[in-house]
């Protein structure tokens, strides 16, 4: 209980009141003591102006202070203070507590000339400062006066804290309470469960954040679950021809002659090939790709891979042309890794151009990276393919036949090739007109010209 939102809130609503209130008791308190304090400073100073008065009028009556220690004694009294009379010489003549009286007057005390018309200053009267009780009346006064009105006060701020609390809290918890039972149906599993929510704050922007989430997760999922159907589909077909040509020779029905063997070895190499392409791309995904990067010319690297693929393409009738600018700065590469790059993209688009089409690889300096581009005149690819078309095993042809594209790991490979290198790679597609795919690969900054 102490841990829930619903506390906290109460709590905190509670705890503001509470300094609230002691706050303006606080306040109020203080503005009446200094009220309090201005009040007995001008009742002492009216005191002591009647005073002086009337001992001026005394004296000037009696010619001298014979006779003044009981009015002194009954004024000490009545006004709570202690009063000293001393006369012109500064011996004390009156002491309302009747302890000076013939005595010196001290000098630390400060006092007020008493003069008459016609001798002048025939003595001085000192009051001590009264105690004042300032600080406890004015808590007295303001306990009784408004004391009841902050606790009745308190007592509603109270409930209405519990009322908003209530209130708030519901509206606050409601999404929390939803991405809490929404996270446990996705940790088991169900990766079709989104927050809904029309809040426009941070609890709102944190269940769209919270949905992007789970539709990654059910992406992710997705592929995970097509990569292993599509791991054990590809990884059947060369092992099902294999075991039907064993089945075969064992059988009778197929000698074991070099056509056959051949074939045996055409599909062990596939499926070879297969397994070194899902783990290189483990590797690759997991950033431990081994490579060796040093400064290459990227022209150098783009011819050979052109010369090597030109085979494929003239038994095609596919133009293979480049298009490399003098001058090109070298690259911080891998040769051989950039090299596997190339002949995917070539091989892909060498395969998705008809015959009489053209592939063009080409080369530009831009800043401080080398953008290479491949570019057919091939048929294009859907944009609805667009934004899957480097996930693994995907294949814009959904037949499978390896004719029209291997078994989908190329391009994949390719751009965690080049991600591997901190380059970055794209496709522009328009169908029925072909594909442009671009990469960009860094430039040393102390050869950049």
């Amino acid at each position: 209980m102490t841990h829930s939102l619903q506390f906290r809130l109460l709590a905190a609503f509670t705890l503001v009141i509470l300094v609230t209130i002691g706050a303006v008791f606080f306040f109020i308190n203080q503005a009446t003591q200094n009220e309090i304090r201005q009040f007995e400073q001008r009742a002492e100073e009216t005191h002591a102006s009647r005073m002086q008065f009337e001992l001026s009028v005394y004296y000037s009556r009696q010619g001298n202070w014979n006779g003044i220690q009981p009015y002194i004694e009954q004024w000490g009294n009545l006004y709570g203070q202690r009063i000293t009379i001393a006369d012109a010489n500064g011996t004390v003549v009156a002491d309302s507590q009747n302890l000076l009286v013939g005595m010196p007057c001290p000098t630390n005390m400060t006092g007020r000339p008493l003069s008459v018309p016609w001798e002048g200053i025939v003595g001085t009267l000192y009051v001590a400062p009264q105690s004042s009780g300032a600080d406890l009346t004015s808590f007295l006064i303001v306990y009784q006066s408004m004391g009841r009105f902050f606790l009745w006060g308190g007592a509603l701020a109270a409930v209405m804290a519990l009322v908003v609390t209530f209130l708030l809290s519901r509206r606050i918890l409601s999404p929390v309470r939803a991405l809490t039972l929404t996270s446990s149906r996705l940790g088991q599993g169900d990766f079709s469960q989104r927050v809904q929510t029309q809040d426009k704050g941070e609890l709102g922007e944190l269940a769209r954040t919270f949905n992007l989430m789970a539709g990654d997760l059910e992406r992710a999922e997705k592929l995970r679950r097509n990569l292993v159907a599509d791991t054990a589909h590809e990884l059947r077909t060369p092992l099902s021809n294999i075991q039907g040509y064993l089945e075969a020779i064992r059988d009778g029905v197929v000698q074991p002659d070099t056509a056959t063997i051949n074939s045996i070895h055409e599909e062990v190499i596939l499926l070879s090939r297969l397994i070194d392409d899902l783990q290189e791309l483990a590797l690759a995904e997991a950033g431990k790709l081994n490579m060796v990067r040093q400064a290459e010319n990227i022209s150098t690297i783009i011819n050979q891979a052109v010369a090597a693929m030109q085979p494929q393409a003239s038994a095609k009738g596919v133009s293979l042309l480049t298009d490399l600018p003098d001058g090109l700065p070298l690259c911080d590469i891998d040769s051989h890794r950039i090299s596997q790059v190339l002949r995917n993209l070539m091989d892909n688009a060498v395969v998705h151009t008809p015959e009489g089409g053209t592939v063009t690889v080409a080369a530009r300096h831009q800043d401080k990276w080398i953008e290479v581009s491949v570019t057919d005149t091939g048929e294009g690819i859907p944009a609805e393919d667009l934004p899957n078309i480097f996930e693994r095993f995907y294949r814009v042809d959904q037949s499978r036949a390896r004719a029209t594209g291997g078994h989908g790991l190329g391009l994949t490979i390719a751009k965690r090739l080049v991600e591997a290198h901190g380059g970055k790679i794209d496709v522009q597609s328009e169908l029925g007109k072909g594909s442009r795919f671009t990469f960009t690969l860094p430039v040393p900054e102390l050869i950049i010209p």
